[in-house]
């Protein structure tokens, strides 16, 4: 028996396992379709099982699975694309943090029929594999800097994830798609534009944040805080000098 399971937790996923993968599900006959690599971040080898939504909502762990299933929910009646940061348990009982992100999946006639996309395993552990391949992209990391810190920015805020997490997506998208990690970045942020803003309700939390951020932490400049501190001494000593 291992201290996790001695103590109750389940234990995270080992570092030279982090997996992506695709998927796709139709809605009208609730067909999924899962990549090896998705199967494998469940625990099951390639054909092994057949994926429906039960057997996907039992993998969730407990704590989410209502959320999951609700957005689920949503996806079928609505048809509009989504992305959810949830925790799965796999077979072996190893839990694992993943970002799911699904589009709209549309038949010939343009018709939406289901959603596809990508499962990416966000469980905080940094691996050779990934170190390796930023070996790789060093010399363009160092050329594009800025404008992929901009890019991992928005996917920290969209998605909720770290910024090592977010690094991650770009290098898995970059991967993937076959494209530059200075142009993918590029493109994201240059079409972050198209946006024109965040909706309402998320627009109304960040202005209430960018006006009360202040109060929560010491954001002043080093003088604001020399003169805070000056003044507060001279307030000091005014009260402690003894009355005429």
């Amino acid at each position: 028996m291992t201290t996790d399971e001695a103590a109750g937790r389940n234990p995270t996923a080992p570092p030279s396992r982090r997996l992506t993968g695709s998927y796709r599900f139709w809605f009208a006959d609730q067909r999924w379709e899962w990549s090896d690599q998705v199967a494998a971040l469940h625990g099951y080898r390639p054909g092994q099982a057949r994926p429906t939504t039960e057997l996907l909502l039992a993998h969730k762990h407990p704590d989410d699975r209502a959320k999951v299933a609700d957005t689920l929910a949503m996806v079928v009646r609505t048809g509009l694309p989504f992305s959810s940061r949830h925790r799965i348990i796999d077979t072996a009982g190893i839990t694992r943090h993943v970002l799911v992100v699904g589009d709209q999946l549309r038949d010939d006639a343009g018709e939406v029929v289901g959603t596809a996309g990508f499962y990416i395993d966000v469980t905080d552990n940094v691996h050779d594999q990934r170190r390796e391949t930023i070996d790789e992209i060093l010399p363009d990391l160092v050329a594009a800097r800025e404008v992929i810190e901009q890019a991992k920015g928005a996917l920290m805020a969209i998605y909720g994830i770290n910024a090592e997490q977010a690094f991650d997506v770009l290098i898995w998208r970059s991967q993937e798609t076959n494209t530059k990690l200075r142009a993918l970045a590029e493109g994201l942020v240059s079409a972050l534009h198209d946006f024109r803003g965040a909706e309402v309700h998320t627009r109304a939390r960040f202005d209430h944040l960018l006006l009360t951020v202040h109060e929560h932490t010491d954001t002043r400049t080093p003088h604001s805080r020399r003169t805070h501190r000056h003044n507060g001494q001279r307030r000091r000593q005014s009260t402690d000098s003894p009355q005429r």
